[in-house]
Order: structure tokens, then sequence, then C-alpha cells
């Protein structure tokens, strides 16, 4: 039997640039939850902090499940960050540069670490958990 996985992810920056922030969440198929992650990132974009909560929350589902569940399991990540959301999809183009390597880092986890990764957009309303730890990095860091 696989594992799937869904991944709720989200990025702050209060002042945009400005004290920034990435959450995740994951959960397994029926919503319960499994692992709970904040990154504190000091001066950055709301972008960059989108990108950060990804990777963020990839790396650590890599860890929850080992290498080898990880190469078997279908896992899903729901941002509210649609150029984020597009740009991993492809519809998109990165255009900025200073994403090129967050964007090579995602690609790359995804291709060596999961059969499967889907990028999904959500509302924030359907977002609102990893939005709450994105915002927590930030305040638990003052």
């Amino acid at each position: 039997m696989q594992d799937k996985l869904i991944i709720y992810t989200d990025g702050a920056s209060r002042n945009n640039p400005g004290e920034a922030g990435a959450g995740a969440y994951i959960t397994d198929e029926h919503g319960r939850v499994l692992k709970e992650c904040t990154k504190y990132l000091g001066v950055a974009t709301n972008n960059f902090a989108e990108y950060e909560a990804i990777i963020l929350g990839l790396a650590e589902a890599k860890k929850l499940l080992g290498e080898k569940k990880a190469k078997e399991a279908e896992v899903e990540v729901r941002m509210d960050s649609e150029l984020a959301q597009r740009q991993l999809t492809g519809i998109y183009q990165v255009k900025e540069e200073t994403l090129w390597p967050q964007f090579m880092r995602i690609w790359n986890l995804r291709v060596a670490a999961f059969r499967s990764v889907k990028f999904v957009h959500v509302r924030r309303e359907f977002n609102k958990e990893a939005d709450r730890l994105s915002n927590e990095a930030i305040d638990g860091h003052k």
C-alpha cells in the first residue's frame, strides 16, 4: 500500500521584503496531522518565503517517510500562492532570478525523493494552519 501525504505550505513576509517565515504542516489522506514545522527566514520577500515553505514541507515529508517510502508515496502540496503553483506546474516562467535556486531545490527534491508530487492552489481560507505556522516562525524569533 502506498502512502498519500498532503502538505499545506505558506510563506509570510511583513512589509515585503521584511521579516519572513515559512510554515508547513503535513497530513495523511484522512486529514490526520502528522507534522507541523516552521522556519524563520530573516528579511525576505513573500515569494521567497512561499518557496521556502514548499522546500520545508517536502524536506520534512521525506524525513517523515524515509527514503524508501517517499519513493512510493503520492504527495500533494497545497498552497495559496498562485504564482508559486503556476511556476511549479510550468504554466508561468520563473522570471525573478532570486527564485531560481529555490525552484531548482524543489525540482530536485521532487525528482530525487518522491514518486509523485502534485502542486495545487487553494484559497487562503483552506490554508489557515500553514499561514498560522509561517507567522509563528516570525513571532517566535522576536
